[in-house]
């Protein structure tokens, strides 16, 4: 896991300015799962439970519009959100 965490690095605002990602997020597992190294059961459920929230939630909308800012909504959280935040009580389905 430690190699995943060295190869997250954000390029922060300015010249020659990085910071490290301290934690993994949907997207990370994703990419670690396709690079077919193993999951945490944990890490696997948080994915599933992040599917099943992602579809729920895009299954809510009722315009184009609601649905394409939710979707982008969802890209940021798989992106920016530790994983573990999906593996609370409020994403089981």
């Amino acid at each position: 896991m430690q190699n995943m965490v060295d190869k997250s690095t954000n390029n922060c605002v300015g010249q020659n300015s990085f910071r490290l990602k301290k934690f993994l997020s949907i997207n990370d597992l994703r990419d670690k799962e396709f690079g077919e190294l193993d999951l945490t059961p944990n890490e696997r459920l948080a994915l599933k439970n992040f599917d099943r929230f992602r579809i729920t939630e895009l299954n809510k909308q009722q315009s184009e519009s609601a649905f394409h800012a939710k979707y982008l909504q969802l890209q940021v959280m798989a992106n920016l959100t530790p994983y573990e935040e999906f593996l609370k009580e409020d994403y089981f389905f």
